[in-house]
């Protein structure tokens, strides 16, 4: 082999080197971002956006969905799998899962053998909640008065459930390609006995920052984007829209209360009403980027409940994460496979990227008719 041949640690010394004489542009050159929150990182390659797509499509999207369909489980006054017949509600309605994930009495597992197999007792409560009586509506097609009162609901059930465990966790998957199985407007709350992984790792970061610091993580990372402004979505009164800094989802969002609230029974009144609002905005953006009804799944963390809830938790602030899968278009999603599963997460725009699309968009529902356009830009 030829001394004057260009070797692996050669040609590694020549990028670098050429590396250092370009300005770098979030948008071009791939780069990683550190999430704070839940102490991990994601890789950001904005220029893979350019590659032409030749992957999986999605069907589209079921558009018409019966407002009232006697055989679907969770409509007013059908028959579920238990046998129990739902009311006849006109508003929200709160009942325990029939085929739940967590039981309050299963057994304990144990003592274990060997440290390499080790279990521990899992016990729990899991509820469904219905949004609206009506099958055919999502929360962005829902009234503000309508939202607010499943904020309500949020905030009883966390507190009801709180009593007794120290995590609960309300969670929305929407539409087919989140996995869920049924049309019908609806969101999940299941307590546990145990603080699950997400929940331990965001309990670690905020306290570990609290005590350098001396300020909460979250409260000091929303100042922060309201002085930066690229990854604002929406503001209001009480509450915050962006796309993290971190995000890994092509336009994920995280929701955050201006003031320091621990927990979702804790907001105000005026919180609860000002929530509602930025949500019905928020998600109405979301189904006006591709102009289909977006799928997600979201869910609220706050502090820890349950016996130690007296403990002092103030590194926590409540807030809510959503996650959308839609990358390109209505049925080109983002697929987290092969180096996310295997090394780290890897997103393909930047999240100023997703911001600044996100803040261009009406509104108004896509679906309004002209006259139900002008009445809500004026509501």
């Amino acid at each position: 082999m030829s001394s004057s041949g260009s070797g692996p640690q050669q040609r590694q010394q020549a990028s670098e080197a050429d590396a250092t004489g370009r300005t770098f542009q979030a948008s071009e050159h791939q780069h990683i971002r550190y999430n704070p929150l839940q102490d991990e990182w994601v890789l950001v390659s904005a220029h893979r956006m350019k590659r032409p797509w030749q992957g999986q499509v999605e069907p589209s999207l079921l558009e018409t969905v019966p407002r009232h369909d006697p055989h679907n489980p969770l409509c007013p006054g059908a028959t579920r799998a238990n046998g129990e017949v739902n009311p006849h509600y006109d508003g929200t309605f709160l009942f325990d899962n029939d085929f739940p994930a967590l039981q309050p009495d299963a057994p304990n597992p144990g003592p274990s053998d060997h440290p390499l197999f080790q279990a521990e007792a899992a016990r729990g409560v899991c509820k469904v909640l219905c949004f609206h009586p009506w099958s055919d509506v999502t929360l962005p097609l829902m009234s503000i008065p309508e939202i607010r009162a499943v904020i309500d609901v949020w905030a009883s059930v966390t507190e009801d459930l709180g009593a007794q465990y120290p995590w609960v966790q309300i969670f929305e998957n929407k539409g087919a390609m989140m996995g869920c199985s049924n049309p019908h407007p609806h969101c999940q709350v299941w307590a546990s006995s145990f603080l699950p992984d997400i929940a331990q790792r965001e309990e670690k970061s905020q306290r570990a920052y609290q005590s350098r610091h001396r300020e909460p993580l979250l409260m000091e990372y929303g100042h922060q984007e309201l002085l930066r402004k690229e990854r604002l979505v929406l503001t209001s009164e009480h509450w915050l829209v962006l796309v993290p800094f971190w995000a890994v989802w092509p336009f994920q969002t995280l929701l955050l209360p201006r003031r320091h609230v621990l927990r979702l029974p804790e907001l105000t009144p005026a919180e609860r009403d000002d929530l509602a609002l930025i949500m019905k905005k928020l998600l109405t953006k979301y189904d006006n980027l591709f102009e289909t009804s977006f799928p997600y799944s979201m869910g609220w963390h706050g502090a820890p409940t349950g016996s130690e809830a007296g403990a002092n938790w103030d590194h926590w602030q409540l807030h809510a994460h959503y996650y959308p899968p839609l990358l390109r278009s209505a049925t080109v999603r983002k697929f987290m496979v092969g180096y996310e599963m295997l090394a780290q997460a890897q997103r393909d725009l930047t999240p100023e990227q997703a911001a600044e699309r996100l803040r261009a968009l009406p509104e108004v529902h896509y679906r309004l008719g002209q006259k139900d356009r002008e009445t809500a830009a004026t509501a």
